[in-house]
């Protein structure tokens, strides 16, 4: 089983950019700590993070074929990538959208995803956990689909 994790803009920067909103721990930290549950699982994690919404377009048209599901973060692409949500929505793979922050308790603009309408599901305000736990609930569904609800 191959899980791809797809983090967008400034999350290069996690450990350093507002600690007290995202958490010490880096990009790097936080892909060993969710590629290490991915193996417990029996799975294959491939960890990608870009600036750019164009290069993550690529890579999901690359990449998806030959995975099982996505788990990503689009950083602000959350708010206005129509593109990269496109892009999503055209894998056909199960996805679950993760957010370190709880971006329904934070300023208006981030509380909207154009995200989620093609993701199975949305995690938020549970840290680097939220990254474990989107994983997990990924793989079960892999496992075991469920009609989309």
């Amino acid at each position: 089983m191959r899980i791809l994790l797809i983090n967008g803009p400034n999350l290069n920067t996690l450990g350093q950019r507002q600690p007290e909103v995202y958490g010490r721990l880096t990009l790097a930290e936080i892909e060993a700590k969710v590629a290490e549950r991915a193996k417990a699982l029996g799975a294959e994690l491939r960890a990608f993070q870009s600036n750019h919404e164009g290069a993550i377009v690529d890579y999901l048209q690359q990449e998806a074929p030959g995975a099982d599901g996505i788990i990503i973060n689009p950083g602000a692409l959350t708010h206005y990538g129509l593109s990269l949500r496109d892009a999503l929505a055209g894998t056909g793979k199960p996805a679950i959208e993760v957010h370190i922050s709880n971006i329904y308790g934070r300023e208006p603009f981030r509380r909207r995803s154009v995200m989620s309408g093609v993701c199975q599901g949305v995690v938020a305000g549970l840290g680097w956990r939220g990254y474990v736990a989107a994983l997990e609930v990924l793989v079960e569904l892999i496992k075991n689909p469920e009609p989309r609800t």
